[in-house]
């Protein structure tokens, strides 16, 4: 997809505003490509630098089939494309850490209430659904499929970028209906906590490859002792954000 160098910085203060308030969910109409543009803050990569190499190809999928794969792919990648800040988003990693995540613990609801009864709740009340969060997230994949297929006549990972882009919205803004599923509730309240969760968490859980979204927004990571820090240098460029610190630099 080409895009203008305005929608991606667009595109990249999303990424820098989710590090900040990553639970202002579920985002309004555009935010996936079209967040108002502000300047980058004084930590993050410049416009121009050399984004980081890609990601490991040599990693595989745990949890999701072949046609869940390519929806997650071409939706992460619509959400993070490749630009000078960073790689694609599946070059970043992204679809490692969601895949890894619900094939885990936090997949199987392992701390989740799961006898019922299942009745229709308030949307004050969160998840009310009878499926844990890994088949939850595979049935949204499907049913957003259908959805796909229906307004565009082919899956979500063979539309263009720009209606795929457009799909996304749709499903954030309530726009795309399931008889099994609230759609929207899947998009904001599952899908989209986890993208941002594979954006900026430590590296060893998948996503955030090579640090790349901790060296965009200045994030020096561990060990977290940085009290005196925030102070002097607020504001102004923090040389240890230069090399972030994750768990496995200090395992």
């Amino acid at each position: 997809m080409n895009e203008k160098p305005a929608d991606l910085n667009k595109r990249r203060n999303f990424l820098k505003q989710v590090a900040g308030a990553t639970s202002a969910l579920p985002f309004g109409q555009g935010l996936v490509g079209g967040i108002a543009a502000t300047s980058l803050a004084a930590n993050a990569q410049t416009p121009g630098a050399t984004a980081p190499p890609a990601a490991d190809p040599v990693v595989g999928y745990v949890c999701f089939s072949q046609d869940e794969a390519a929806f997650v792919e071409t939706m992460v990648n619509i959400m993070c494309p490749a630009d000078e800040f960073t790689p694609s988003g599946v070059d970043c990693g992204l679809p490692i850490y969601i895949d890894r995540q619900l094939a885990g613990d936090f997949g199987r609801g392992s701390k989740r209430y799961s006898h019922g009864p299942w009745q229709q709740g308030k949307p004050q009340q969160g998840y009310q659904l009878p499926m844990t969060p890994e088949q939850h997230f595979k049935a949204g994949i499907e049913a957003a499929n259908k959805a796909c297929v229906a307004k565009y006549g082919k899956p979500f990972d063979q539309v263009a970028a720009a209606d795929g882009n457009a799909f996304l919205n749709d499903l954030a803004a309530g726009k795309v209906s399931d008889p099994r599923l609230p759609m929207d509730a899947w998009f904001n309240e599952l899908m989209y906590p986890l993208f941002t969760q594979a954006c900026f968490a430590d590296p060893i859980y998948g996503g955030n490859y090579n640090k790349v979204f901790w060296k965009m927004v200045g994030y020096p990571g561990l060990p977290a002792t940085n009290t005196v820090n925030m102070v002097q240098y607020r504001g102004k460029p923090f040389p240890g954000a230069k090399d972030p610190k994750s768990m496995a630099d200090f395992s």
